[in-house]
C-alpha cells in the first residue's frame, strides 16, 4: 500500500480543494492517460488497485507512470466513542485529487490495448474518468 516514509506532522486538517488542477494537468511522459473530471480523496488502496488492474491487463508490455501520490494522512475514531476527547489516530493516506489532474499515463502499446487497460483503472477509482491521447500521437502510423 503506497505511503510516505515519514510525515512532518501525523494529524492534517481536511483543507478544501476547491477549483481545477494547475499542475499535474498534462500528459508528460506516456501517450495515453486518465484525467480526473471531479474532486475526490483516493485511497493508496484504490490506487494500488488501479495500477494492478492495468499492469495485469497489459501483461507487463508497455510502461505505465502513477501521477498521483498518497501522502495526506487521514484520521478516524474507532466505533462508539462519544464526541470530543481528541483528534482520532491515522487509518490511511489519501491523495486529493482535483478535476483535470491526470491519475495514470501508459506508453508503448497499442491504442486499444492503453484504452481497455486505462478502462480497467478507471473502474477502481471512486471518481469518473476521461481518456485523453497525447496531442502529437498519430493512430495510423502506429504499429504496436
Amino acid at each position: 500500500m503506497l505511503q510516505p516514509k515519514k510525515t512532518k506532522f501525523r494529524r492534517v486538517q481536511k483543507g478544501n480543494a476547491k477549483g481545477n488542477a494547475q499542475r499535474g494537468n498534462q500528459i508528460a511522459f506516456g501517450s495515453f492517460g486518465i484525467k480526473s473530471l471531479e474532486t475526490k480523496w483516493i485511497t493508496g488502496r484504490q490506487i494500488e488497485a488501479a495500477r494492478v488492474a492495468v499492469t495485469r491487463y497489459m501483461q507487463r508490455q508497455g510502461q505505465i507512470w502513477i501521477r498521483i501520490f498518497p501522502d495526506k494522512p487521514i484520521t478516524k475514531k474507532p466505533a462508539d466513542v462519544r464526541m470530543g476527547k481528541g483528534k482520532g489516530d491515522p487509518e490511511g493516506f489519501v491523495a486529493s485529487v482535483t478535476p483535470g489532474r491526470m491519475l495514470i499515463e501508459a506508453d508503448g502499446v497499442s491504442f486499444e490495448v492503453a484504452k481497455e487497460a486505462l478502462r480497467l483503472a478507471a473502474q477502481k477509482l471512486p471518481i469518473t474518468t476521461k481518456f485523453v491521447v497525447r496531442r502529437d500521437y498519430d493512430v495510423q502510423n502506429q504499429n504496436m
